[in-house]
């Protein structure tokens, strides 16, 4: 007698056996891709809330001192204006 079962296991203790193996490595994937995922997100900038208008850029522009004042002012009447 090899275990308590006597010669060997059926049809369906295999069938239990497999099923078993297959969805604990199945969890096991599945946990480890979720995980892979969250850290990934958690290393991206979040994203700008919605499309950036040509004004908003414009004002960009001036805070990080790209151009100046009156440079600013003639562009933002050039766009209000509608004027190329």
């Amino acid at each position: 007698m090899m275990f308590w079962y006597g010669d060997g296991m059926n049809g369906w203790g295999w069938f239990a056996m497999s099923a078993g193996m297959v969805l604990f490595w199945g969890l096991l994937i599945t946990a480890a891709v979720l995980l892979f995922r969250s850290l990934d997100r958690a290393g991206e900038r979040p994203a700008r809330q919605g499309p950036s208008g040509p004004e908003q850029i414009l004002g960009e522009r001036l805070a990080r001192g790209e151009i100046d004042e009156e440079e600013y002012r003639r562009r933002l009447r050039a766009l209000r204006s509608g004027e190329p």
